[in-house]
């Protein structure tokens, strides 16, 4: 921090625009880091304010309120404490969603009552004019006593008025209020003033927060043996006088919003709300609608993303066959067609799936449904260990497992975000999306059950839930074996239905895609590339040597040249690099059905899961003549092992799915648990148990299926 800037901290609830606020501010010149000891991300940036003063901005984790439970609450209540040494804050700038004001207050005027310089930042005005709800700022500025500023930060408007109330707070034109918003006097009048005659810098309200948390703060050990002495003294009770508080707050909260916001009558709303959650919240029908909404989730994959994956790929066919009638038959061509382009091509075959997925997921979380999965699973959640809130990083973990891990800091109860972290894993993420297209197209056949339930969407909804039937049983085990006993609690505030924010869903949809081609694609054209220089080399002179004996066979007389060259490549492929180490881990592999090809897609996609894909089509081709008019997966269709059958039948095939469903195929992940548990500790335990259990399930399939 730099002592003599202007320090400004954001804060609000989860998800009420205060990262939206925090990014039109600083722009690019943001930063992230970490809160020190704690794996809580620290966002800090700058912005220009009137008068073209630089102030320093820090964006503080989301809180419900002043009363933490969670490592991340904690962090932004020690800052609004002034527990924190490293920051310290000149303005605050509070976040309170206008279509949900009465809860978002409940934080606001908790921090008002600090005594600490605030601003009041409305957001999602237009959503809350949509529902009706009208809001008179200066009503609500006046009955709060702190500025407030109507702002839309994805349209930038509003900015500068805020900016302007910042620079006004700070220079003390806006006093800050003198009557508390709640009577602190009521609800500890003699502790209060006692731990003030010691502290005397504090609020009332600081004061009972020194009494319920002292422990935590940064105080000497005389500080501290004395507020508990007053604690005991006056036979302080903590719970009972949170309690009080927040029915005080409410009670004042719902005044303030009788003079300065006029809502419509909510009975007609309530009514079809109601109606519609009995029919999908429904103990036995709710369960069967969740089901059929997945299963339209996976099928529509496959229905929406057939025709623009195959104009992909027979585009991709189509350049290949033009650059290789142009291009002189050398190495570099090779590397071209056989490396660069069939490495693009195992990118951007699946970016058409990768954007339906998301964009279903999206419209799911914006009607409101993506919560009420979350109420029906609490039950069934308990039974394993965990509750109702591991829902939302579980279903994260279909997109990707390390922002899913990442949330599971919302979870108060450590054992259960522990256990929620070492499941999340096994969830089949969007990564695993192109090994499941791919394998399910080359061994289920494309025939309908009763005439319209596809057999391939049924088994991709399949490897889906079995992914978290395992994970419920591996939950179940673990917390016998998790030795931490916390209570926990699930409360779910369910969002109204509403209409899908449809000019969001194009954007995100391109986000993602562009996330997969340019992150993980990365990842898949290095790794592509290297294997197109270890398939196409070999130790010393063998590659030369194999050349050399077949070139001398292709000229002895009435030798088949075509069966000759294709038998070439075939043993020039096994004598390479990658050959020798795909035969080395063979008789590892070989009991799940497993060639050395495979063994080879196995190792390098431990990098990431989607790389499978990529090493697939760089096998596949390397060697290939320059006239080569099959498709990646009429390709593996035609591959055969010594004895004549095909390498990817049904057991194969099935064996290889149900190892990605179970297989720790990511180091991105192990890395994010450690970041998460602070430990390696839990990664390795989880690569060893994910391992193992993904050997076990593909040798049982695949003995099954043989």
């Amino acid at each position: 921090m730099i002592p003599n800037r202007l320090h400004i901290a954001i804060v609000g609830n989860p998800n009420s625009g205060k990262s939206s606020l925090f990014n039109c501010l600083t722009g690019l010149n943001q930063k992230v880091g970490n809160f020190p000891g704690v794996t809580v991300d620290k966002k800090t940036g700058t912005v220009s304010l009137p008068g073209n003063e630089i102030a320093e901005v820090i964006d503080l984790p989301g809180s419900y309120s002043l009363y933490p439970r969670r490592e991340d609450e904690w962090v932004s209540y020690r800052v609004m404490m002034k527990q924190d040494k490293d920051l310290k804050v000149d303005v605050v700038v509070a976040i309170a969603d206008a279509s949900n004001l009465k809860r978002n207050l409940l934080f606001c005027t908790q921090i008002i009552d600090l005594k600490v310089p605030v601003v009041i930042a409305l957001t999602m005005m237009d959503l809350a004019r949509r529902k009706g709800i009208k809001i008179d700022i200066a009503a609500l500025e006046r009955e709060l006593g702190v500025p407030v500023v109507a702002i839309n930060p994805r349209k930038n408007k509003g900015i500068a008025e805020l900016k302007k109330a910042i620079s006004l707070t700070a220079q003390q034109q806006y006093k800050i209020p003198a009557r508390d918003f709640i009577n602190n006097k009521a609800l500890a009048d003699a502790p209060v003033e006692e731990v003030k005659n010691h502290l005397p810098h504090l609020s009332d309200y600081a004061a009972i927060h020194h009494l319920i948390n002292h422990e935590n703060f940064a105080l000497d050990g005389a500080m501290q043996d004395t507020i508990e002495n007053i604690e005991r003294k006056n036979n302080f009770n903590p719970t009972k006088t949170q309690a009080e508080e927040i029915l005080q707050r409410y009670a004042r909260i719902r005044q303030v919003m009788q003079q300065s916001v006029s809502e419509p009558d909510p009975l007609q709303k309530t009514l079809f709300t109601e109606k519609l959650d009995n029919v999908l919240l429904h103990r036995q029908w709710g369960y069967i609608i969740m089901l059929g909404v997945l299963f339209l989730l996976f099928q529509s994959i496959f229905w929406l993303a057939q025709y623009p994956m195959d104009l992909i790929d027979l585009g991709f066919l189509k350049l290949t066959q033009s650059l290789s009638s142009s291009f002189p038959d050398n190495r570099w061509t090779d590397l071209l067609l056989n490396g660069i382009i069939a490495g693009l091509n195992g990118i951007l075959v699946f970016v058409p799936q990768i954007m339906i997925l998301f964009g279903l997921i999206t419209l799911l979380e914006d009607s409101g449904y993506m919560a009420r999965i979350s109420f029906l699973t609490d039950r069934l959640m308990r039974d394993v260990g965990l509750n109702g809130k591991s829902v939302m990083p579980m279903i994260s973990g279909f997109a990707c497992a390390v922002p899913a891990i990442m949330s599971a800091r919302n979870i108060e109860n450590r054992k259960e975000r522990l256990l929620t972290i070492l499941i999340t894993p096994l969830m089949s993420c969007s990564a695993r999306l192109p090994v499941y297209t791919i394998l399910i197209g080359l061994v289920i056949p494309k025939t309908y059950l009763f005439g319209f339930l596809g057999l391939q969407g049924l088994v991709m909804m399949g490897l889906y839930l079995l992914g978290l039937i395992m994970a419920m049983n591996v939950s179940y085990i673990a917390k016998w074996f998790i030795k931490i006993k916390e209570k926990s609690f699930f409360i779910l505030e369910l969002p109204a239905y509403r209409s899908p924010r449809w000019n969001n869903l194009f954007p995100v949809m391109l986000n993602k895609a562009r996330i997969f081609v340019f992150d993980a694609g990365k990842i898949i054209m290095i790794i592509s590339l290297l294997l197109w220089g270890l398939s196409s080399f070999g130790p010393g002179n063998s590659m030369k040597k194999v050349t050399a004996h077949y070139q001398h066979l292709k000229a002895m007389p009435g030798a088949d040249t075509a069966l000759l060259d294709k038998e070439m490549h075939a043993v020039r492929l096994e004598t390479s690099y990658a050959g020798r180490l795909g035969k080395t881990i063979e008789p590892v592999i070989s009991p799940l059905g497993y060639d050395w090809k495979i063994g080879i897609a196995l190792i390098t996609s431990f990098a990431a899961r989607e790389v499978f894909v990529g090493t697939m089509a760089t096998l596949y081709s390397v060697g290939d003549d320059k006239k080569n008019e099959l498709l990646l997966k009429e390709k593996m269709k035609a591959a055969v092992r010594p004895n004549g059958k095909p390498v990817f039948d049904l057991a194969t095939g099935l064996s290889l799915m149900i190892f990605y469903v179970f297989a720790m195929q990511c180091m991105s992940t192990l890395a994010v648990v450690k970041r998460e548990t602070g430990s390696w500790k839990w990664p390795v335990i989880q690569l060893f148990y994910m391992t193992g259990l993904a050997y076990v399930m593909s040798w049982l399939v695949y003995q099954l299926f043989k």
